[in-house]
């Protein structure tokens, strides 16, 4: 693969809204073909807010649907090209819509990190199966955080307060958590082949969700394929492989901060003073009053 010319990368800094989500052109520049993109109904759609849990629902549903098939693919082949990110647009790299169409898999595993109202009206039409995850929003905004600070295409983050204050405001990229998570949430009313899972019941019990995702999926994986699934997907395993951690893509400064950081639930509390809860907390009663969703900052 091609290493991206990083000064090209550099210009990619700044937000702007786009059909009122913030963005960066990296993932807007593309955007007739990620809108006209054609679904399959057999596709799978991997769809968080950014720094829920993504690469690792890719990675596992890659092991379950072609651990046993393909390791070659294990071992050669770094989740963002076997999982393309499906709005991502960057020079020197293929587009996420060209990648996805060049899948060879049956499923294509296929990510994205947008809004509900932004994903292409192919997916409902073809009525893809769809596995959303969620992340508290604590936990998220320090993933997040630590992501901006290392990942050269995103925007500058500032200090942690500065970053909290956006974040809250919902002027990241991507958009408002709440909007997000909440959006997801309204559509699994309606629409069946969406499963709707959540980060903090993947750390309490992997081996529970992995069987969760075989049994949405319709997978007779055996249960001695789901115990090695699950383990080779614990943060840690994922942590040290080259084709899982991202280590692999120059656009991300690792110097900085790893991809794959700590992976826990509770984190948070590390980070936000006592006032940046209470003025959180504040928040989040109001943005979330009429939301039926319900996340646990603690397991």
């Amino acid at each position: 693969m091609e290493i991206p010319d990083m000064s090209s990368v550099s210009k990619y800094q700044s937000l702007f809204d786009f059909e009122g989500i913030s963005m960066t052109h990296y993932l807007t520049d593309n955007w007739e073909k990620v809108k006209n993109f054609q679904a399959r109904p057999d596709d799978i759609l991997i769809a968080t807010y950014p720094k829920a849990g993504t690469t690792w629902v890719s990675y596992t549903l890659d092991l379950l649907y072609f651990g046993n098939d393909a390791p070659e693919r294990q071992t050669s082949q770094p989740i963002y090209m076997r999982v393309p990110f499906l709005e991502s647009y960057i020079q020197g790299i293929p587009s996420g819509t060209e990648l996805a169409d060049n899948l060879p898999t049956s499923p294509r595993l296929i990510k994205t990190h947008l809004p509900v109202q932004l994903v292409p009206k192919s997916f409902w039409e073809q009525n893809s199966r769809i596995v959303y995850v969620a992340r508290n929003a604590k936990d998220n905004a320090v993933s997040y955080f630590h992501f901006d600070r290392m990942n050269m295409g995103e925007p500058e983050p500032g200090d942690w307060n500065t970053f909290l204050q956006t974040f809250i405001e919902g002027n990241r990229v991507f958009g408002s958590w709440y909007d997000h998570v909440n959006g997801w949430w309204e559509k699994k009313q309606t629409y069946s082949n969406l499963l709707y899972m959540f980060f903090e019941d993947m750390v309490e019990d992997t081996g529970r969700e992995v069987a969760r995702l075989c049994s949405f999926l319709g997978l007779s994986t055996s249960a001695e394929q789901k115990e090695k699934i699950t383990k080779g997907v614990q943060f840690d395993a994922m942590k040290q492989n080259k084709m899982t951690n991202y280590s692999t893509l120059p656009v991300m400064d690792f110097k900085i901060s790893p991809f794959m950081r700590k992976g826990k639930v509770g984190d948070w509390k590390s980070h936000f003073t006592v006032a940046q809860n209470e003025q959180f907390d504040e928040v989040y009663k109001q943005k979330m009053k009429n939301a039926t969703v319900k996340f646990r900052t603690e397991i």
